[in-house]
């Protein structure tokens, strides 16, 4: 109409003209329209290349996935490191695990034995594994153990598994085939109960098989021990806690008649002191 001021232009478009894209042209996942078509393809250019060049770059990228996920990292724990009341004079045992590498491949290493204030040391194995991440929360583990028992060494191939259960069940199994054709295999479950937000009990439980009798181990075929253990610890920090408790351990079936055989115990119980660290 005569005299009637004109509309007013609608606001500019601040993306206008603008194309989402990679730095090629191509589409991105935004512009795709919903569906279950295949992604778009990994931008490939590196601009930055161009100004700095691509060995400087190739440095920064690496660095890059290093500081976000891929760093290496190691951290050796003594798990168990005690004292135990085993007549006569007493005994010990320790139980060390430590590690080298990624959040998916790692060099693991263990070691457990345990000796009396008598007789030394009575049983001492080594172990080296390749572990693998498997699943959230689980790793795959093959390598080598070898036992320095006297006069019961043997070397060991080894698989296993480590995982944590739901609910924060620690489970670890592991199948060892000896270099003289003996298949034994154990599996052991932890799990801590925070009573405080420093003291916590960890009850423990290990059972140990055997695929055929190994008399000069004293060892029959099945399950061949059980072991119950029970420790409260104070974590005065979190890499350093002492801790008091008990454990319990039986030979099983032949395991059981070849110990009476030999004049050891079948079974025992013994209070314990240790400490629990880790670096």
């Amino acid at each position: 109409m005569p005299g009637m001021p004109a509309a007013p232009a609608a606001p500019a478009d601040p993306h206008a003209g603008h194309v989402m894209g990679t730095a090629a042209g191509g589409r991105t996942g935004a512009d795709l329209p919903i569906g279950n078509a295949p992604a778009p393809a990994v931008i490939g250019d590196n601009l930055a290349d161009q100004v700095f060049g691509t060995a400087s770059m190739s440095r920064a990228r690496s660095t890059l996935r290093d500081e976000h996920g891929a760093v290496r990292i190691s951290k050796l724990m003594f798990n168990l490191a005690e004292y135990q009341s085993k007549p006569p004079g007493g005994g010990y045992r320790w139980d060390v695990e430590g590690w080298y590498g990624g959040d998916i491949n790692r060099f693991v290493f263990k070691s457990e034995g345990e000796g009396s204030g008598l007789d030394g040391v009575e049983l001492a194995e080594v172990q080296g594994l390749y572990s693998r991440a498997v699943a959230r929360y689980t790793d795959f583990q093959v390598g080598v153990r070898h036992d320095f028992a006297p006069k019961r060494a043997r070397t060991y191939a080894t698989v296993g598994l480590e995982s944590q259960l739901p609910y924060w069940f620690d489970l670890e199994a592991a199948a060892f085939m000896s270099d003289r054709g003996e298949l034994i295999a154990r599996v052991e479950g932890t799990y801590d109960l925070r009573l405080t937000q420093r003291l916590v009990l960890q009850p423990q439980a290990e059972l140990r098989f055997s695929a055929q009798n190994i008399p000069d181990l004293n060892t029959g075929s099945g399950i061949t021990h059980a072991e119950l253990g029970l420790r409260l610890r104070y974590e005065i920090r979190r890499e350093f806690a002492p801790y008091i408790g008990v454990s319990y351990e039986r030979g099983l079936g032949g395991t059981a008649t070849l110990l009476r055989a030999s004049g050891e115990d079948v079974e025992s119980a013994t209070f314990l002191v240790g400490l629990r660290t880790w670096f």
